[in-house]
């Protein structure tokens, strides 16, 4: 008994139910196999805290895409699957949650809040899982990693441990991103740059004489956006070469309210040609000022506290928020005489990206990481094309990081993460780094010590990713097949966070690449293409698209016109247009099958090939085109553009003219063979078609593969379509485009004319050709069928054919149709002068591209040849309309 598909397309009714088969077949897992080739891509880990968006959606869509398309391959296929712990976004949402129950940190202590975090986690850390799995990502679900597992921690520890003894990583006190609400320490790559209004304080700082007074004379101006920090200043410093302030340079100046001298220091970070030329130097809170600070030796005073607070150094502002302490100051200079004047401007501060919450440079006790040396087999690779960045433009961005790579700070002041293995002797401060904890002091003795408090940046363990969730540090069968790994997606905003420091982190631990290809996708904007964001209440919810329209819909639609690296618009239409294009898919599918029969006397045989018509042959051929052109095109991550290829193949040349083609055929019983024929083509091709669909939309494909045919238990596991020498008839594909091209022609004529398709005539095909009137006369039945023609006629010449008659122009031939009574001869006369025009003006065009010397020595001789062609073919279409006006005018 032959199965059906259901009358409608429901993508509820068969996605979780083909998702689950396909987990429990174990489709999506990957064991090491000598005998085949591995392709590997791990997942950017999606942090536990994290709900599905569009960026997921996208992302994770052009790794299902890559990774079903290589299993299909006959790869190995891996798609390593795990979640990030989110140091920071974690902690808070842990602390909002206590909060609600009256409960802060500090209440639970350490280990207690630790267990509300792997609480927290074990209720919601899988829920971006499940998300991913609606989406039809085949992950292998049995492998999925979490960044501070046991093998990830491992990993980590092994790491810092290995670096410290390197000296690669060190603890000092350096400047830092202080966030003042998470109270944590920040990296470079975590600050977002906001545009804020605010102010220029221009501010005066009085000199000091030789004889020790204060001058009321003499004053050195500047102007801040900070003026607060005054309170931490060290030094003014004026440039060297600056004729102005020469005699200034080692006398000091008077620090107002504080009233504490300060000297006036030559150095190069005066910018003479900006402003007065004069810069305040507070060394505890602006990182240039820190290097200054460093050159001159100056002392570094912190002026806040963690939470932006004034600290004890701020004397009578101690306690004030900085804010209003910056009110007060600036209040007092100006009843000083000190305020010079205040000018608006607008200018970039940096935020915590997290939280949003103005960042604070401080000079912090922390831990860093080493870069000058890890950073150079970084650049090396990209320069030396082992690691290919898509697209190419990429590399400006990458290179721009890496030339101005700072030390990165991976402390954080938080609890939940990976915990820094270093421990302090309480007896004589001794600072060891261990993998295990230590029992003895190893310079004095002491048994007491205490660990680091502070965690690894949340990008340390990530950094890590491509080789610690394969098992090392362990040398694993795993990690020696799989790794390294084969293509990254990302997006391009991570590409410092994380795709740098992998790099890097590859080269050092591995002593090789972790991916060969960086795959960049943009963002996903809303359809006025803004970022999508909860402020604008413009974000879209990937489930809710899912539930109405289908995963595939989503997919199809994140897919199509995406193009690496470009940002895309998301709109609903366009998610409706790839619903339509599953139903036409659906429906076709049905057609054919309703017409496969249930019986041993229908089974579909292949037909030798002399019983494959023409026609037949034109869309095996445009089939093995399409897999030719597809493959390249996926080959070359050109996703956007393979699928564009597959939804054209698909709708227009299959179910558009192929269908329609041999629907004569299919209901025609007194000839089996050519019906058996079109039945194998059609089952062939739609079985083919499938697969080059089945990466962009996995679930419909496989519920009409399955259906469809039971050789193969699964699409997700048949083989990709291969191009067949034997499938291509160039011949026939240009004879069945000539009879497509008559076909258009005729029924725009038609449409033009506004006659119903019920309404048949009797069409004349007139060509002094042997071979254009040979291709009419063997696609005789589904050329009638198209053209609406209840008979076609193929002649030499216009005998028999009545002057009214209208007519459609094609190379090579000219096409009558005498339905004169529905046509108004004057509306055709005016129909075709129209076409006249339209064929001089691209004449025209074309005469001036080939009588133009410069296109002629610079084009190359194939596109020169194709614009002759093309006038050569206007040329002939636009006598064959004179000559016919001049018939219809008479």
């Amino acid at each position: 008994m032959k199965k059906e598909l259901a009358k409608n397309y429901d993508p509820q009714g068969i996605e979780n139910r083909l998702y689950s088969k396909w987990e429990e077949k174990k489709y999506f897992h990957a064991e090491v196999d000598e005998t085949k080739k591995p392709f590997t891509i791990v997942i950017p880990p999606p942090n536990i805290t994290g709900q599905l968006h569009m960026g997921h959606a996208l992302d994770n869509t052009m790794q299902d895409i890559l990774i079903r398309y290589k299993r299909m391959e006959g790869y190995n296929a891996l798609w390593q699957p795990g979640t990030d712990h989110a140091s920071i976004a974690t902690e808070v949402k842990v602390i909002n949650e206590l909060k609600k129950q009256g409960i802060t940190k500090a209440d639970l202590g350490r280990e207690g809040f630790l267990e509300k975090c792997w609480d927290w986690r074990k209720e919601y850390g899988g829920r971006i899982v499940k998300q991913l799995k609606k989406l039809g990502s085949s992950c292998d679900w049995d492998r999925e990693r979490f960044t501070m597992d046991e093998g990830c921690n491992k990993a980590v520890t092994e790491v810092f441990v290995k670096m410290h003894e390197k000296g690669y990583i060190y603890k000092g006190k350096r400047m830092v991103n202080w966030c003042p609400i998470c109270k944590t320490s920040i990296s470079d790559a975590e600050v977002e740059y906001k545009e804020q209004a605010s102010h220029f304080w221009h501010i005066k700082y009085p000199l000091i004489e030789d004889d020790g007074t204060v001058s009321t004379t003499k004053f050195l101006e500047f102007a801040t956006t900070r003026p607060e920090t005054m309170l931490g200043d060290t030094a003014v410093a004026v440039n060297p070469e600056d004729p102005r302030y020469k005699d200034y340079i080692g006398k000091n100046v008077m620090l107002p309210i504080i009233n504490r001298p300060i000297p006036v220091v030559g150095d190069e970070h005066a910018d003479m040609e900006f402003g007065t030329g004069v810069v305040k130097i507070t060394p505890g809170h602006d990182p240039n000022d820190f290097e200054v600070g460093k050159r001159h030796n100056l002392e570094v005073i912190n002026i806040l506290n963690d939470d932006a607070t004034i600290n004890e150094n701020g004397g009578k502002f101690e306690g004030m928020d900085r804010y209003e302490a910056r009110k007060l100051i600036v209040e007092e200079l100006d009843n000083m005489g000190l305020l010079v004047s205040i000018e608006d401007m607008t200018h970039n501060v940096g935020t915590h990206d997290r939280c949003g919450e103005t960042v604070e440079p401080m000079v912090k006790d922390q831990w860093f990481v080493k870069m000058d040396e890890l950073i150079k087999p970084a650049v090396k690779a990209i320069e030396d094309g082992e690691i290919q960045l898509i697209p190419k433009s990429m590399e400006k961005t990458y290179y721009n990081w890496t030339n101005n790579i700072k030390d990165w700070c991976i402390s954080r002041q938080l609890w939940w993460g990976h915990r820094i293995p270093a421990w302090y002797c309480d007896e004589c401060g001794e600072i060891v780094v261990a993998k295990e904890a230590p029992t003895v002091c190893p310079k004095c003795g002491c048994k007491h010590l205490t660990q680091d408090p502070d965690t690894l940046d949340t990008w340390f363990s990530s950094a890590l990713w491509p080789f610690e969730t394969l098992g090392w540090p362990e040398i694993t069968e795993d990690l020696k097949y799989f790794y390294p790994t084969d293509v990254l997606v990302t997006g391009y905003d991570i590409i410092f966070f994380w795709v740098i420091r992998m790099i890097f982190s590859g080269f050092e631990q591995m002593g090789e690449k972790p991916f060969k290809t960086v795959l960049f996708h943009g963002l996903v904007r809303d359809s006025q293409g803004r970022k999508m964001s909860k402020s604008l209440g413009n974000g879209i919810d990937p489930l809710e698209i899912i539930d109405q329209y289908g995963a595939d819909a989503l997919r199809l639609t994140l897919i199509t016109g995406n193009a690496p690296g470009n940002d895309m618009r998301f709109y609903i239409e366009r998610v409706e247009n790839s619903r339509n294009f599953a139903n036409k898919v659906w429906n076709a599918s049905r057609f054919i099958m309703m017409n496969m029969g249930d019986d041993e006397e229908s089974a579909i045989n292949k037909p030798a090939p002399e019983g494959l018509e023409p026609v037949d042959h034109w869309i095996l051929s445009k089939f093995n085109n399409t897999v030719k052109e597809v493959t390249d095109n996926m080959d070359k991550f050109e996703m956007g553009i393979a699928v564009q290829k597959v939804y054209d193949f698909i709708w227009e040349e299959f179910c558009d003219w192929y269908i329609e083609m041999v629907k004569p055929r299919l209901y025609n019983s007194d000839n089996k063979v050519s019906r058996d024929a079109a039945m194998w083509t059609l089952q062939t091709v739609l079985i083919g078609g499938l697969k080059l669909l089945h990466p962009f939309m996995p679930f419909i494909t496989e519920e009409i593969f399955c259906t469809i045919q039971d050789e193969e238990e699964s699409i997700m596991i048949s083989s990709w379509p291969v191009y067949k020498d034997e499938w291509n008839f160039a011949d026939d594909e240009k004879s069945i485009e000539t009879i497509k091209e008559a076909v258009r022609g005729i029924r725009n004529v038609r449409t033009q004319m506004n006659v119903a398709p019920s309404r048949k005539a009797k069409v004349f095909v007139v060509s002094d050709s042997d071979e254009m009137l040979d291709i009419f006369r063997t696609g005789k039945l589904f050329f009638e069928s198209l053209a609406y023609a209840n008979e076609s006629v193929c002649q030499k010449d216009k005998e028999g054919i009545a002057d009214d008659a209208v007519s459609v122009v094609i190379p090579g031939c000219n096409i009558y149709i005498p339905f004169a009574e529905l046509v108004d001869i004057k509306a055709e006369i005016e129909r075709l002068n129209k076409e006249k025009g339209k064929l001089e003006g691209e004449l025209k065009r074309s005469q001036a591209m080939l009588s133009n010397e410069k296109f002629l020595s610079k084009a190359p001789e194939a596109k020169i040849a194709e614009e002759k062609e093309k006038q050569a073919k206007y040329k002939q279409q636009y006598d064959q309309i004179v000559e016919r006006l001049a018939q219809l005018e008479k």
